[in-house]
């Protein structure tokens, strides 16, 4: 497997002429790097005018590993090849380098690239990326890759050590500023010695590695520029290694690779619309920063949040009298690490009561709501105390807690709300002060401890009675001036104290399921099924031409291709998919095929936009401006592997590919709209309508990305949608 690593952007705030001179010194040998042994010089090319200058090193590494592992490969020292492209007009030098023992075996590739910073000419950026492909070793292939890893982080933190070390000692020397280049300038240093005090090797053309390693055919460098352009400039949407320890904590370089790589990930699927840095980081701490399994539970949580508009939650619930009234729970300064601490007191709570009264789903939007504010304190607090806060605590006291809130509807109800957090909140609890508990609870907890994750569980702190009270209680973790008052403290709690909901407030079942099922199904967005000879097809009646439509959708399971015809005749009655392929049923409504069998594409209807094939996990937006009156059709299809033109047999990686889509089936979430032509404000590449982004969770950081332009992927700049500000806060079922 090739692992994968990518920087986030140092600077330095130093001039480039200045970063050069330090780095410069770190050759033939670097003392703060023991493994680095030592450099030979291969190959060296200047241009006439002296704004190029390209070198290539041969390095010598003495690499920490095993003493028999070194006996079996046979080797003592491990050699790359470095070559350095400095531009000191386009003031760029890129770095590229590669493994020349046991490149048969292992493939490691580095790029490094210093730039100018965008927004100040004064200061300095540095970027690197890496792979490594270990295909074969002797059988060792495991403890390699985790030697090289453990040798490759080590070197990554010394990298911004060992630069600051030689800009001191530049400075020591009277060094503070270097001139920029200019022809004058280089025509005066032409006859000068390099700062070591060795003359410089004469000008020779340098071999440039081709793909293949053999050397370009006229030995030139091959567009010294052309690499200058990759990385010139720092974009909005790479990450700042400064912004990563200031707004989201001390992580390792592999910590910010994975984030880095998920989040450009996000980028080109979702296309900008992607969730604050704190939040794909919750995500990747759930999953031990495994990037496969946290894009997989991250995308099914942003399909969760877009479906049920979880974003606008805090600006458009408004909790109803019973909770104010009788929920005991709420928000109550912070604890002593900056978390926002929530009290919520379960033993005076009659959860049966509030179940009858409110029904499920109103109390799971609540509690996502709670969720939801915890998620903008926790930002909060990161600004007024200055140091990542990502969590926060919760206090539950349980006096009161007694058999009756074991009812089973209540627990039933508990268990949901537990299943729908832990899927779309993770990470967000820092710890949780369980107080006073009573006999009955090892009963509650065995009942709800294995719908809570193993993670979760380890912040569970649990204390009997009065224990709280002493060392290692409450106030080794809460401030004695914020103790509630309930508590023993001093400090006065707005929590309310709960009690029992009066039965006149209660609702029959009807009215409750009813509610319940408004709930469940109020959102803008509808489901469908695509199976494998099975498309899913709706049907867009235009009659003024120049009229746009417009198309949200998410990309839930599989892979599938989007197309749009036009036909002047409208099609036959729906035909609906009842056993889909190979027998497979499918609900009602959830598949529903238009386009006759008999209809020849060509004769019957036309393609208006060319087919865009679109992988799992991908948020697709975009618009069509009707050229006719008539029927447009959006079809989304199953996406079939291609089959190997050269052999009849199909390939092993097609065979795989096809089994990770279960009984041919993918599944979609779409919406779509048709707006006349007066009201289309220009080709956007996002839905910025009230419903179909991601306001708050995706709202602009420090680093945030702009959208990048497509044909397929324009949308409106502000779709007004009249009826449909309500959401569902249902669950997603993994």
């Amino acid at each position: 497997m090739v692992q994968k690593y990518q920087s986030p952007v140092r600077v330095y705030k130093h001039g480039f002429e200045l970063i050069m001179a330090a780095y410069e010194r770190r050759f033939p040998t670097c003392p703060l790097i023991p493994m680095f042994v030592g450099s030979d010089l291969m190959n060296e090319y200047k241009s006439e005018d002296g704004a190029v200058h390209i070198v290539e090193r041969r390095c010598k590494l003495d690499v920490d590993a095993p003493r028999l592992l070194k006996k079996i490969a046979g080797v003592d020292y491990v050699y790359f090849i470095q070559k350095n492209s400095l531009n000191r007009q386009e003031r760029t030098l890129h770095i590229e380098a590669y493994n020349e023992t046991f490149s048969s075996r292992i493939i490691v590739n580095e790029h490094c690239c210093y730039t100018v910073h965008p927004d100040n000419e004064n200061w300095t950026c540095f970027e690197q990326s890496a792979s490594l492909d270990i295909k074969s070793f002797f059988g060792f292939e495991s403890t390699v890759e985790k030697i090289a890893m453990k040798q490759y982080t080590t070197n990554i933190k010394k990298g911004k050590e060992i630069i600051e070390y030689y800009l001191n000692q530049l400075e020591q020397e009277g060094i503070t500023s270097m001139p920029r280049w200019t022809p004058e300038i280089a025509q005066r240093q032409e006859t000068k010695t390099d700062t070591s005090g060795r003359a410089m090797s004469p000008p020779q053309s340098i071999p440039t590695k081709s793909a293949d390693g053999p050397s370009s055919k006229d030995g030139l460098p091959s567009s010294p520029t052309a690499a200058t352009h990759e990385l010139s400039s720092t974009p909005d949407d790479k990450l700042d290694a400064d912004y990563i320890k200031r707004y989201l904590g001390d992580l390792t370089p592999l910590q910010e690779s994975c984030l880095i790589r998920l989040r450009q990930w996000l980028q080109e699927t979702h296309k900008g619309k992607i969730p604050k840095d704190e939040h794909i980081l919750r995500f990747l701490r759930a999953r031990d920063f495994n990037i496969d399994k946290a894009r997989e539970i991250l995308c099914q949580s942003l399909t969760w949040r877009k479906q049920h508009h979880v974003d606008y939650l805090l600006s458009t619930w408004d909790p109803p009298q019973v909770l104010h009234d009788y929920y005991a729970g709420g928000w109550h300064h912070h604890d002593r690490d900056g978390r926002p601490l929530y009290v919520l007191r379960l033993g005076q709570m009659d959860t049966k009561g509030l179940v009858r009264a409110l029904g499920e789903e109103s109390l799971l939007r609540h509690v996502l709501s709670i969720n939801e504010e915890g998620l903008r304190r926790c930002e909060e607090n990161t600004n007024i105390f200055g140091r990542p806060i990502s969590s926060w605590t919760c206090l539950v006291d349980l006096e009161g807690l007694n058999m009756r809130h074991l009812w089973r509807p209540g627990v039933k109800a508990l268990l949901r709300i537990i299943e729908v957090v832990e899927a779309n909140y993770p990470e967000t609890l820092g710890r949780l002060l369980i107080l006073r508990a009573p006999r009955v609870f090892p009963v509650l907890w065995t009942l709800v401890s294995p719908f809570i994750d193993e993670n979760t569980r380890k912040k569970f702190l649990i204390y009997a009675g009065n224990d709280y009270q002493g060392p290692g209680g409450l106030i080794d973790y809460i401030d004695k001036e914020v103790i509630p008052d309930f508590l023993g403290g001093e400090c006065m709690c707005e929590v309310s104290e709960g009690g029992m909901v009066p039965k006149a407030l209660y609702r029959t079942p009807e009215e409750l399921e009813n509610d319940d099922i408004r709930l469940w199904t109020e959102t803008i967005y509808q489901s469908a099924s695509v199976f494998k000879g099975s498309p899913h097809e709706i049907l867009i009646q235009i009659v003024d031409a120049s009229s746009v439509i417009t198309w949200d959708f998410d990309v839930c399971k599989g892979d599938i291709v989007f197309n749009i015809y036009h036909s002047k005749r409208a099609p036959q009655a729906p035909k609906r998919d009842t056993l889909g392929a190979h027998g497979i049923t499918s609900p009602v409504g959830n598949n529903v095929q238009l386009i006759d069998k008999a209809w020849q594409l060509g004769r019957d209807y036309s393609m208006v936009e060319s087919p865009l094939i679109c992988k799992e996990g991908e948020s697709v937006q975009g618009s069509h401006v009707t050229r006719w009156p008539g029927f447009y059709i959006l079809q989304w299809k199953f996406h079939s592997m291609p089959a190997c033109a050269t052999s009849s047999l199909p390939r092993v990686e097609d065979v795989l590919a096809s089994l990770q889509v279960s009984s041919h089936k993918c599944k979609v979430m779409y919406y779509t709209e048709i707006i006349g032509s007066e009201d289309f404000r220009g080709s956007m590449t996002s839905l910025e309508s009230s419903h179909s982004g991601f306001s708050q969770l995706s709202a602009a950081t420090t680093s945030s990305s702009q959208s990048h332009s497509s044909s397929m992927v324009s949308s409106p700049s502000c779709v007004t949608i009249h009826g449909h500000l309500a959401f569902c806060a249902s669950i997603f079922k993994r």
